[in-house]
């Protein structure tokens, strides 16, 4: 193929309608993926319930994970994307291919490389560092386990440069529709090959579902008639720069994963199934971050980019405020729900076939203290954004470092002083769900105040009108809450069947508690209230 750009594959500038259009296509993805990895973790649950067996699974997993987000994300998250799509533009096309291919060929290899060493030592990896408090039977299995989804990382380096390739080229439904064949990958893993290799099935379908991450996008990349070089040459145009600009990315997603680590260490030594709750906990309190916040974050961060390159701080600070208010407003009574009826949700979602009501229970004592950190979790989302907005990715790396040691001394402290030891619904597994809110809100509170002074216009000697507002909101938001936790709290105990009756009455009391939120917050003059309801509206009226 020449160089030569064509109607087909040079990505042009959206109108507002079309970025909607893009948006709506993105989201319906989301979507999907959300409701798949809910099936997922349904049918995981009652297939294998939340003891030894999953505790392998998910200790497991830890290693392809961090390979794959420590090695490939940084690139995909901060560097290539941007660099990738100034070539195109430029009607430079054979040079952005020769880099998309030199990337790839060096991530396919380091991905590869690194995943061999791990598989090679995966026992001494599992019993050294991962989970040195399982027994050697079950440390055996978590290495065999380990080995099997390995193979994962490398199909997902590539998968994830062609999902970047396909966006720079405002090409959305395909890389959309990844996620979903994933989650889809290991359902059938589940269902087709558990039943006759057991939880090794598990592991097979992760494999399945990464091929599947990759050749559902394939047909769309096809389609761009890409030229690939297969090439090692790092004096290609933009190599060197990707690679500089991925390395503060890279080092503080290394940080997260330390936080994963550290917890998969400490659980492993506690009774049987404290690490899968402790896992399943987790992943209900981000089922509600991922769309309160993840997505709105998503969307946010093209216009701090906008903003900070038009060199208009003030209306950076303006649209970082109304984010924050908005993520707020919707994570608050999501806290108070997951708080208050943690035990029912658990029940409703996971408690079927081998998933017993102690599993629940345990799950339950986890999320309390998860669910006390969702709001920190959902503001990091947005301020980290406007970091990255600024070129600046060594604060959010040096806090989030900070925030990792911190983590760690609250664990190794609280699950000493949390919960009872040899307990599973009151373990002190607990601790270590409580250590991770406490650094997680340490780590944004030092964000949130550092970016303060680069925002301002001026030095002021009492507080501005807008932050004055702000935190009016801020009251009006927990005065909401707190009528909701009331009304939550006094309809616990209807809450006391199973099966469909128990998710009736359940989704009837989030519903109810949602809404008198909404009403209190709409009474006392929320601006977010009143936005969102007009957002409503809106979009009822374009669909009459």
């Amino acid at each position: 193929m020449n160089d030569t750009t064509s109607e087909d594959s040079q990505p042009a500038g959206l109108s507002g309608q079309q970025i909607a259009q893009a948006a709506g296509v993105v989201m319906i993805g989301f979507i999907l993926s959300r409701v798949l990895g809910l099936a997922q973790y349904v049918l995981i649950a009652s297939l294998f319930g939340s003891g030894q067996r999953m505790d392998i699974f998910f200790a497991a997993s830890r290693p392809p994970e961090t390979i794959f987000f420590v090695v490939a994300g940084g690139a995909l998250g901060s560097a290539f994307i941007p660099r990738f799509v100034e070539f195109i533009t430029r009607g430079e096309r054979a040079s952005g291919w020769k880099m998309a291919s030199v990337i790839t060929n060096s991530i396919l290899l380091i991905l590869i490389a690194v995943s061999a060493l791990g598989a090679m030592f995966a026992l001494p990896l599992v019993q050294g560092l991962l989970a040195p408090g399982f027994a050697l039977p079950a440390a055996t299995q978590t290495a065999n386990l380990m080995r099997i989804m390995l193979l994962s990382p490398a199909i997902f380096g590539v998968s994830g440069l062609v999902m970047g390739i396909l966006n720079a080229h405002q090409r959305f439904l395909l890389p959309a529709l990844a996620p979903a064949l994933y989650n889809g990958g290991i359902i059938a893993g589940a269902v087709l090959l558990s039943p006759f290799i057991g939880i090794y099935g598990l592991a097979w379908g992760t494999v399945i579902g990464a091929a599947l991450h990759l050749a559902v996008q394939l047909p769309g990349l096809a389609r761009l008639k890409p030229h690939y070089y297969p090439s090692l040459d790092w004096r290609a145009p933009g190599v060197w720069e990707v690679a500089r600009l991925m390395v503060p990315r890279v080092l503080g997603l290394a940080t997260v994963q330390i936080n994963f680590w550290v917890e998969s260490t400490l659980a492993s030594g506690m009774v049987e199934g404290s690490f899968s709750a402790l896992r399943w906990a987790f992943i209900l309190m981000l089922l509600p971050e991922g769309v309160i916040a993840q997505s709105l974050a998503i969307a946010i961060f093209p216009t701090f980019s906008a903003q900070e390159a038009q060199g208009d701080r003030a209306a950076l600070r303006r649209t970082m405020g109304q984010a924050l208010n908005a993520v707020t407003f919707l994570s608050l009574p999501a806290t108070v729900g997951l708080v208050i009826l943690r035990l029912p949700i658990v029940r409703v979602i996971l408690e079927r076939g081998e998933f017993t009501l102690q599993d629940s229970e345990a799950v339950a004592w986890a999320l309390l203290f998860y669910g006390l950190g969702l709001v920190a979790h959902s503001l990091l989302e947005v301020v980290t954004r406007a970091y990255y907005a600024m070129h600046d990715t060594r604060t959010p790396v040096a806090i989030g470092a900070g925030a990792v040691i911190l983590n760690i001394v609250f664990s190794l402290i609280l699950m000493r002083v949390v919960g009872t030891p040899g307990s599973l619904t009151l373990g002190p597994f607990g601790g270590l769900a409580l250590a991770n809110t406490l650094a997680t809100s340490l780590e944004v509170g030092a964000l949130l105040i550092l970016i303060g002074p680069r925002l301002a216009e001026s030095v002021k000697p009492s507080p501005s009108p807008a932050w004055r507002a702000g935190m009016m909101g801020l009251v009006k938001m927990v005065i909401a809450s707190a009528g909701m936790s009331i009304a939550l709290w006094a309809a616990l105990p209807l809450m006391g069947g199973s099966g469909w009756q128990l998710a009736a009455v359940t989704i009837g009391v989030i519903v109810a508690g949602s809404a008198l939120y909404w009403a209190i917050a709409w009474a006392l003059k929320s601006d977010e209230a009143r936005l969102f309801s007009d957002f409503v509206a809106r979009r009822l009226q374009r669909t009459r």
